[in-house]
């Protein structure tokens, strides 16, 4: 017995690994079977290779000195008070280790010392309290006077604080699924993103549940192109490549009243024909909630590239009224003009000018020369130039971009969830609403999507906003309704507002008539424009939670994307 004993002794001694974990079991197994000459010539081995690799990390401490001073951890990884504290409690009331303990492959101490003292606690004072499956794989801890010592303040700290063990214990649970993360994580962009989690502003609210599945999420995102499109505006252009209660305003009056508002918790969608508009719009009103509000919004596009998206937003700092009044440049710049890089000059005697009286790049001019030449000669130029200025230094309301093509709705929530935990994004905007990969050609799954959607709505306190496919068909515009949908018509059941939109044709206008109440005797006629780029949309609200689906009518101008609502559309009465 006293061999056995003995065997078991030196088995002990080996520290128990996740590289050799598994043939320790085995060797326990051959123990109690009495083998004992194939017991030992195994832990044999198991105790070479242990020594081999003391004397392999003791080289490699030995050349790498200043990055062990470092630690093995980012900073914000590191918290060696957390882990004092959470020994100390236990060491305090040992009963507490049938609790709160950490199975073996998720123990991720950073100090040996407070490992060691934990396997003490597991072995010696919580042995009666500890469960088979805490100790699992652990080794016997090694004792000494420091340990002793060591041991007695720790507990004398934890009994004079009187901390909360479930809220220590949570954060360090967290803090283990972030150092496990990072060292099972070989790319070292994303680990960048998973230290990161720690700086997000609701990261104290989360649990270790919602840390996982944020891993996850940044796994995820980091497969898509993202930035933030109020980033680099100046540059981007001189380039020359190109709750119940009311909500936030809507950059229109009729809509803001009817809906009570953009509202978190709510979805709301709209839906036009192809090339009407969709990312414009979605554009226009995320804009303004990110400039006029100044609330963080997420543009989630599966249509435009970045570089579209950044030029129309451009586009819209410049000629929506409401962002004009903030920045204070009274200018009128299309989308081609920006586009093509053409200013007019103050004066025409300036520079050489083309037929419509833009400026003219010289020969052999750079575009930075051109660009400082601009500077001198063209107001508008300097106007364009302070706009787009003022709204890339607008930090606090920064409009957040990912460009999203082949996904599947999991990863669609991972995204919109991992924007908010990171950045407290509380309003997202996604261009164009589909099925996800696995559903492609299967316009009813979309549903699905939608419904996903209105669940992060209303967990999370979010407003979500999507664009749809109106059908190509002869439905008059102001005669529309979900049927008119190119995808699932039960989509409208998950969510709380939608709007359908619809051209109304050039030669049809002399039909229509709007007034600026709903109930009104004075109406107004739709004055037909020379500018081909002028046009008016119907828009229906088919659905509405809030209360009213008034008829409204739209003037566009997508050339400027500009959006104004202009009242109550109505067919003239004969």
């Amino acid at each position: 017995m006293d061999s056995i004993d003995k065997i078991y002794d030196l088995l002990d001694n080996i520290e128990v690994t996740r590289e050799n974990s598994r043939e320790i079991e085995n060797i326990k197994n051959i123990i109690s079977k009495g083998d004992y000459l194939e017991a030992l010539k195994r832990m044999r081995k198991l105790k070479d290779i242990e020594e081999n690799a003391k004397q392999n990390q003791e080289e490699v401490l030995d050349v790498s000195s200043q990055e062990d001073e470092e630690g093995k951890y980012p900073d914000e990884l590191s918290n060696p008070e957390l882990e004092q504290d959470f020994i100390g409690i236990l060491l305090d009331n040992p009963k507490l280790i049938s609790k709160y303990y950490f199975i073996f492959d998720d123990c991720i101490f950073e100090d040996d010392a407070m490992l060691n003292i934990y396997k003490s606690i597991l072995f010696n004072e919580g042995s009666k309290y500890s469960s088979e499956k805490a100790k699992d794989k652990f080794n016997f801890s090694k004792d000494s006077e420091e340990v002793y010592e060591l041991k007695n303040k720790l507990r004398k700290k934890a009994r004079e604080n009187e901390f909360n063990v479930e809220e220590i214990y949570d954060e360090l649970k967290k803090l283990f699924i972030l150092r496990k993360a990072y060292i099972e994580t070989p790319e070292r962009n994303v680990q960048e993103k998973i230290v990161e989690i720690t700086e997000y502003e609701l990261y104290d609210k989360m649990s270790p549940e919602e840390v996982k599945d944020t891993i996850d999420q940044v796994k995820v995102t980091q497969k898509f192109k993202s930035a933030v499109l109020s980033d680099e505006l100046v540059e981007f252009l001189e380039s020359g490549e190109n709750e119940l209660a009311n909500g936030l305003s809507y950059p229109f009056p009729v809509i803001t009243e009817v809906f009570k508002g953009i509202r978190k918790g709510e979805t709301m969608a709209f839906a036009m024909p192809s090339n009407c508009g969709k990312s414009r719009l979605t554009m226009d009103i995320s804009a303004y909630t990110a400039l006029v509000h100044q609330k963080k919004v997420l543009v989630i596009s599966n249509e435009m590239s970045e570089e579209k998206m950044k030029l129309c937003l451009i586009t819209t700092i410049l000629n929506n009224p409401e962002i004009q009044k903030i920045h204070g440049q009274d200018i009128h710049v299309s989308e081609t003009e920006l586009l093509e890089f053409k200013f007019r000059p103050d004066n025409k005697k300036d520079a050489k000018l083309d037929e419509n009286g833009y400026v003219l790049k010289e020969e052999g001019e750079t575009q930075g020369q051109f660009v400082r030449r601009l500077f001198k000669i063209s107001t508008d130029f300097n106007k364009t130039i302070k706009a787009i200025d003022w709204a890339s230094k607008q930090i606090n309301n920064s409009i957040y971009f990912i460009n999203i093509t082949d996904h599947t709705n999991d990863e669609l929530k991972k995204v919109i969830v991992n924007y908010y935990y990171k950045e407290h994004i509380e309003y997202v905007f996604y261009d164009t609403l589909k099925t996800d990969t696995s559903n492609i050609g299967n316009p009813e799954e979309i549903k699905k999507t939608a419904t996903i959607l209105s669940n992060l709505a209303q967990n999370f306190n979010i407003f979500i906003c999507s664009s749809l496919q109106l059908a190509e068909n002869a439905t008059s515009p102001i005669n529309l309704d979900v049927n008119d949908l190119a995808v699932s018509r039960t989509v409208k059941e998950v969510l709380d507002t939608l709007c359908l939109f619809k051209q109304i044709s050039r030669e049809h206008l002399d039909e229509y008539e709007y007034s600026l109440k709903e109930v009104d005797t004075e109406f107004f006629d739709l004055e037909k424009s020379d500018d081909p780029d002028v046009r008016y949309y119907s828009c229906v609200i088919d659905k509405n939670r809030a209360g009213a689906k008034p008829k409204l009518v739209f003037k566009i101008n997508l050339a400027y994307n500009s959006w104004v609502e202009l009242g109550y559309l109505r067919l003239k009465q004969k």
